[in-house]
């Protein structure tokens, strides 16, 4: 089986991953002891992380330590070059680095935002699997994480979960016409 691109992200009900000014304390909202909402399982799935230089960011802001020294990350900024001790950071074609990335041996491909690397994977239809956390509340303006000027595209809804905080995760996958003639019946994932 290829490697798949997979967004696995949390957005506010009403479309932001993050206030105007890049907050995102919005998310601890439905921090609950012991739930992970699947995150633990789905990073067994993946040895390859992209992200934004904005969200890179943000993480180091943190003041923790680096969460995915065990996988290859690569970041997408205009500015930085090389690498340092936690990414590699790049510039070039999103497009041709997705396409190599897919035809390399290993598991998915992670991709956790943000909005403008998104919108770029959508603008070329580079997104296998959507795997999306719905918090339940409403920010109002913020960083959206759908983009205006993509192209439309048509997904297929594989599986719903909902949690006692009040999450909701939605996976969706990629809908190409092909697999309408050859659909058949798939197990429900966990």
């Amino acid at each position: 089986m290829d490697r798949q691109l997979i967004l696995y992200i949390a957005m506010s009900l009403d479309g932001y991953i993050a206030k105007d000014d890049d907050n995102i304390d919005f998310l601890f909202i439905v921090e609950w002891p012991g739930e992970d909402y699947g995150y633990a399982a789905f990073q067994q799935q993946v040895d390859t992380l992209i992200w934004g230089r904005k969200t890179y960011d943000k993480m180091l802001s943190f003041g923790i330590e680096f969460p995915h020294k065990d996988k290859r990350c690569i970041v997408l900024s205009r500015t930085k070059k090389g690498s340092d001790e936690n990414v590699e950071f790049f510039s070039g074609d999103l497009k041709a680095l997705i396409t190599e990335l897919k035809q390399e041996e290993g598991k998915n491909i992670y991709c956790d935002g943000g909005g403008e690397l998104v919108y770029a994977l959508l603008k070329d239809a580079l997104i296998d699997k959507m795997i999306i956390s719905i918090i339940p509340h409403l920010l109002g303006s913020g960083v959206r994480l759908f983009k205006d000027g993509r192209p439309e595209q048509h997904l297929k809804f594989t599986h719903s979960a909902t949690y006692p905080s009040g999450l909701v995760q939605l996976w969706y996958e990629k809908h190409d016409k092909q697999d309408e003639a050859s659909a058949a019946p798939k197990q429900e994932r966990a």
